[in-house]
């Protein structure tokens, strides 16, 4: 990137944060227009299925949805994680579909109709790629504010249970140098207790999944107070054993045994892959290393909630370089179709590996949508979450 490019992209950045949160995407388009004659700009966001993309519009959004998979350019891009352009109908024009993604976690796709002599090759490709990065930061700014980004990535109302939980969320994705996180979480529009949840700083990675019991409100509230009290026990810096200790306490405290909270509870060591684990309940860890899939054994101890004052411990286990971890709640392994069959764990296997090519993203996704072909439709009897870590290791790792 020249010096003329970066002054730019930072004279960009700096009108995109002082623009109103509503205003984004008018201020990309006068920004690309006035810098590389672009003639249209649309901003699609995911929506929570993760099936379409829906464009920005002025409510009540009555533009048409891109279907992430039916071989649109868009999607392509959304799924591919990378820029692609189209040649368009009009000589001398191009369409650049640009992902928005944050820090792994994938948000859109940005759309750039212009000149083909203003892309100039790779580089302007890269510009206009640093350029739908920097929007996307705005935009999870921007929904501290306004609801219109939201809204545009509903199809339809989702239920009040499904609003606590995407609320809970940390997001759908992450990315650093030791590790890619992806995760899915289905039905996307009435999930009532699964959750997934992660932080990370200098150390280690910390990763919960949580299947809060029950359906519905009722769920969502478990499911709620569990994650809030592990995060405020994480947050004390204490370990991961009185990590569960303190979470098994506070549901307890609330529920006296009547409601429970299977969680499994993960801290790697981004340093050396040393990872440590609490079996609490029902989701389950299978690791793909090289081609073969396993199911990685813990020791299940009981969830948080049933007894007061239950002691965990943490298991030990190692993580290599291309190794792959996916975590499912009960609602992927344990649910049954019509037919009284479960899924499975010869299922999950299969579908693991035969999505070891594709991304974390794309990973959970086709547990999902294994999930879903398994019991002959969309809709999903109780909820399902399934979370992907792709471990690259670190440079001062061993061997």
């Amino acid at each position: 990137m020249n010096r003329h490019t970066a002054g730019w992209l930072g004279i960009a950045q700096s009108t995109l944060r002082s623009a109103s949160p509503t205003a984004l995407l008018s201020t990309a388009r006068t920004l690309l227009a006035d810098r590389m004659q672009a003639r249209q700009v649309t901003l699609h966001l995911a929506d929570y299925s993760l099936s379409v993309l829906q464009p920005v519009t002025i409510p009540p959004h009555t533009a048409e949805a891109v279907a992430i998979r039916d071989g649109s350019a868009a999607g392509r891009a959304f799924t591919a994680e990378a820029p692609l352009v189209e040649v368009t109908d009009e000589p001398g024009m191009v369409a650049v579909h640009l992902p928005i993604t944050v820090r792994g976690d994938r948000l859109g796709i940005l759309s750039v109709h212009l000149p083909e002599t203003a892309v100039k090759g790779a580089a302007g490709v890269l510009d206009l790629a640093a350029f739908a990065t920097a929007l996307g930061h705005e935009l999870l700014v921007a929904d501290r504010a306004t609801d219109l980004y939201l809204r545009t990535r509903r199809r339809r109302r989702l239920t009040l249970a499904a609003e606590m939980q995407w609320q809970l969320l940390p997001g759908r994705g992450f990315r650093r140098d030791e590790f890619i996180l992806g995760a899915h979480l289905e039905p996307a529009y009435a999930v009532g207790g699964d959750n997934f949840d992660w932080t990370v700083d200098d150390e280690s990675l910390t990763l919960t999944v949580t299947d809060g019991q029950g359906h519905g409100i009722a769920a969502a509230l478990l499911t709620n107070l569990t994650v809030n009290a592990l995060r405020n026990a994480r947050r004390a810096g204490i370990c991961l054993e009185d990590q569960a200790r303190l979470a098994d306490q506070a549901v307890y405290g609330e529920h006296a045994g009547h409601r429970y909270a299977p969680t499994l509870l993960l801290r790697i060591d981004l340093a050396t892959g040393q990872a440590q684990a609490v079996d609490a309940g029902s989701p389950q860890l299978f690791r793909l290393r090289h081609g073969a899939v396993e199911k990685v054994s813990l020791e299940t101890q009981l969830p948080l909630g049933v007894f007061e004052e239950t002691e965990y411990h943490a298991e030990q286990f190692s993580l290599r370089p291309g190794d792959r971890l996916v975590i499912v709640s009960s609602g992927v392994h344990a649910t049954r179709n019509p037919g009284r069959a479960s899924f499975g764990e010869r299922a999950l296997r299969e579908t693991i590996a035969a999505a070891r090519s594709a991304s974390t993203h794309e990973t959970a996704r086709a547990v999902v949508d294994g999930l879903m072909q398994y019991h002959g439709g969309e809709d999903l009897p109780t909820d399902a979450a399934v979370v992907c870590l792709d471990w690259r290791g670190s440079s001062a790792a061993s061997p």
